[in-house]
């Protein structure tokens, strides 16, 4: 199991290098068009051939995955400060507040997470310029999907109310904000790790799930699921398989982080 970790973890950094690097390897850009070879194999000017405005896909594919690997962790760091926040507070002041919080929490579990963010995503305008769709959607994603750490932290929160260290600062007068945001959230930083670490791979799988319905990153602006939204006439093109080169990629990544983030085995 460490070994697969260790191999896990050095190809995501392969891929991360290879996407901060895109301007090296793709010089030519994500959306220059080469009219003259629309729909072609992959040959020496393009690696993995061109798509049907004639744009080089290694390009898009690079330019695709950093946008993905940048903001998908930028996502999952506003929902875990949400669920730090909310749930820190409702597990550390307990009574009505934390059943209220955990309410609406429960109401946001409830709710088909992945359903409810196409919804809302929808309800936006959708002929946005590519870096406002890129926020927009990130930052639905990390808006919404607080919920399920929130419970997790307020469980360890509550856990720390009545600890003995708890109990002696607030004996010595501090009060209860500053005792929140200096006792009992750094002591629950393992738990807030571990959310942000899981939310990567989560928020990678629901971005290219909204590209694929086309409510994700806007065009000419490459995405994992922009790129996916591809494969839909594939049908058209048998043996194109150089074309399967994203989804490839996005299985790896997402199972990668698997590997990476889950606990090593315990000898026996």
């Amino acid at each position: 199991m460490k070994r697969i970790r260790q191999v896990s973890l050095v190809l995501l950094l392969v891929i991360v290098i290879a996407s901060m690097a895109a301007d090296i390897l793709a010089p030519g850009g994500y959306s220059t068009q080469y009219r003259e070879v629309p729909n072609a194999a992959p040959g020496r000017h393009h690696l993995l051939g061109t798509d049907a405005l004639g744009r080089d896909r290694m390009a898009r594919t690079l330019y695709g995955t950093r946008v993905s690997l940048l903001l998908a962790p930028a996502a999952a760091l506003l929902s875990t400060l949400l669920a730090a926040l909310i749930g820190g507070f409702a597990g550390y002041l307990g009574g009505f507040w934390q059943r209220a919080s955990m309410a609406v929490t429960d109401l946001f579990l409830s709710l088909p997470w992945l359903f409810l963010l196409i919804t809302v995503r929808a309800m936006l305008p959708l002929n946005v310029s590519p870096t406002v769709s890129v926020v927009v959607t990130f930052a639905l994603l990390g808006v919404l999907g607080w919920a399920a750490a929130a419970r997790v932290v307020c469980a360890g929160a509550a856990g720390m109310r009545d600890s003995d260290f708890v109990l002696l600062a607030r004996a010595s007068g501090i009060s209860r904000s500053r005792l929140l945001a200096v006792h009992v959230l750094p002591n629950l930083r393992p738990v807030l790790l571990a959310q942000f670490w899981l939310s990567i791979p989560i928020f990678i799988l629901a971005e290219a799930n909204l590209g694929i319905l086309g409510l994700g990153v806007a065009e000419p602006l490459p995405s994992w699921g922009s790129l996916l939204r591809e494969l839909e006439d594939l049908a058209i093109f048998p043996g194109a398989y150089w074309r399967l080169v994203p989804l490839i990629l996005l299985i790896l990544v997402v199972t990668s982080f698997q590997f990476v983030i889950s606990k090593q085995e315990v000898p026996a």
